[in-house]
């Protein structure tokens, strides 16, 4: 559990905080500590919220042990999809437990029980690196296809298609990892969160090859998932 929080000298003011957090107590003191210091903080205590809630965020903190799915797991399924600065912080204290949140995404790693001052100076060298590394935003580019990832923006052979928040996530998730089949049941879980239905993977995989003009943008694998192709458009 985090010590009381105290003015750090300096300190960057205005964050939106995405805190990923089961312990009542421990999110109850860290909440209040970072909103003294002017941040926006949204405290969730599940893993598939966390999936649904990150979009908006500048910073997340996350807990490893959530009730519903692993701490690494929500940690790897954010990172695939988003660059936003990510923050262990986590009662898992040994060395192989920070080597593996490193290895999942996490921009940094901190065991409980910590000290608030280090939190906020940890946060601040995080956000300094963001900072310094904005002018070059994450771009995903296939052939015609471009998606700007921070941007939200997808255009195919220059021209710009429009796709509903669950499309672009959809189809951000298979670009990033254009060799590789996705299983249809990690699509479910990065995308809807606890809402899995097979029908609904399915109408929007079929909505976005209708939007990129081909079928061969989104290849089926039956009986695993599905994976980017290589169409280009007619």
């Amino acid at each position: 559990m985090p010590g009381p929080a105290r003015t750090v000298p300096g300190a960057a003011a205005g964050w939106r905080i995405l805190l990923v957090e089961n312990d009542a107590a421990d999110a109850e003191s860290l909440t209040g500590g970072l909103r003294r210091h002017g941040h926006e903080v949204t405290h969730v205590a599940l893993g598939c919220t966390a999936l649904e809630s990150h979009e908006d965020a500048d910073l997340i903190l996350l807990d490893l042990e959530l009730p519903d799915l692993d701490g690494l797991e929500v940690c790897k399924s954010i990172r695939s999809v988003s660059c936003v600065p990510l923050i262990v912080v986590t009662a898992r204290g040994s060395e192989l437990d920070c080597v593996l949140g490193l290895q999942a995404g996490a921009d940094d790693y901190l065991a409980k029980p910590y000290g608030f001052r280090e939190l906020m100076a940890r946060m601040e060298a995080v956000m300094r690196r963001t900072r310094s590394s904005r002018t070059a935003e994450r771009e995903i580019t296939h052939g015609p296809l471009h998606i700007d990832v921070n941007a939200r923006q997808v255009s195919l052979g220059g021209r710009g298609v429009g796709l509903t928040r669950k499309e672009f996530d959809l189809l951000c998730i298979l670009a990033a990892h254009p060799d590789t089949v996705i299983p249809r049941k990690r699509l479910l879980q990065q995308v809807w969160g606890d809402s899995w239905s097979r029908r609904t993977v399915d109408t929007h995989v079929s909505s976005l090859r209708a939007k990129l003009g081909a079928s061969d943008w989104i290849i089926t694998v039956r009986g695993v998932g599905f994976k980017l192709g290589r169409a280009c458009p007619a």
